[in-house]
């Protein structure tokens, strides 16, 4: 059977739709049909069957699919050996990023990377909350997620997930505020408090949720913002207080804003860069996975080092 036509119908597995897998590989739906009709030749059995207007895979077509990510995997395998006899981590690696750890990690690993002759790293951005971030690793070689703890979004799915750090989160406070002096707050000093919030099902929702369940109390949202900045700009108005990310916050800013660490309560995030199997196996992009690594590491030390 021919490798590109079973990354074809590995393609219609992760995407589930023909047109998908046409417009991701610049080919027409027509053709795309037509080198699944082939393959089914080659291997002999019914590959996909018809759902409504589209195509699904059978029982035989999703074992093979599996199998198809196996063949990549050893095969970009094979060439990262290669290449580092070669020609190095050269190539373009493509990255998106939610936007505060994008700020806090990337121009740091960019600048270690730019003495990579031939390596170019291309990267964007999303709102981790308005899009399937797993679902990216279809598109990007390498996309940072984040996630509470115990509520992994990419499980199951067969990604590579490399960890890049465990960030606290704490409760930001107008610098005047009551409880700015307190060294760390409880559930019971804060649900009371006006809140800044995040909109419904964002992951920080789920720690306000554990707030009230741990005090009886009702936390009072006066506001909802899915960007960072803006939450911090209405904490340093005086206009309530809010979870905040300690290493992508914009900081402690004497004067109009504290963070204060939640004791009682598990509040982190798990930053994780994931990729396709495959993808994880070539060289440059496990380099660039290094210097992600690295930066990371380096933030975690230096916030370390401020706090002692």
């Amino acid at each position: 059977m021919d490798v590109q036509r079973l990354e074809l119908l590995r393609e219609l597995a992760e995407r589930g739709s023909v047109t998908a897998v046409a417009r991701a590989t610049h080919r027409t739906p027509s053709a795309v049909s037509q080198q699944l009709k082939v393959l089914e030749r080659e291997a002999g059995l019914p590959l996909t069957e018809r759902s409504g207007r589209g195509l699904v895979l059978t029982d035989a077509g999703r074992a093979l699919a599996s199998s198809a990510t196996d063949i990549a995997v050893a095969l970009e395998r094979a060439t990262a050996v290669w290449d580092t006899f070669r020609n190095g981590a050269t190539g373009d690696v493509s990255l998106v990023t939610f936007p505060t750890a994008g700020q806090m990690l990337l121009p740091g690993v960019l600048q270690d990377l730019d003495a990579i002759d031939g390596l170019a790293v291309h990267c964007t951005d999303m709102d981790p909350e308005l899009s399937d971030f797993p679902a990216l690793t279809s598109d990007y070689d390498i996309v940072l997620a984040h996630s509470m703890r115990g509520q992994l979004g990419w499980g199951g799915r067969g990604l590579t997930s490399v960890p890049l750090m465990t960030e606290p989160l704490d409760v930001g406070l107008p610098a005047d505020h009551r409880l700015a002096g307190r060294a760390s707050l409880g559930a019971s000093d804060v649900v009371g408090e006006t809140w800044i919030g995040v909109p419904g099902g964002f992951p920080f929702e789920r720690i306000l949720h554990d707030i009230e369940q741990q005090t009886g109390g009702r936390a009072r949202v006066t506001q909802r913002f899915a960007d960072m900045r803006l939450i911090e700009s209405f904490i340093m108005a005086g206009l309530g207080i809010a979870l905040v990310p300690r290493y992508t916050s914009g900081g402690n800013q004497p004067g109009r804003m504290v963070l204060k660490p939640l004791r009682g309560l598990d509040a982190e995030r798990q930053i994780v860069a994931l990729m396709r199997p495959d993808r994880a196996e070539r060289l440059a992009v496990r380099t660039v996975i290094g210097a992600l690594r690295k930066r990371a590491a380096q933030v975690q030390a230096e916030h370390a080092a401020a706090a002692g």
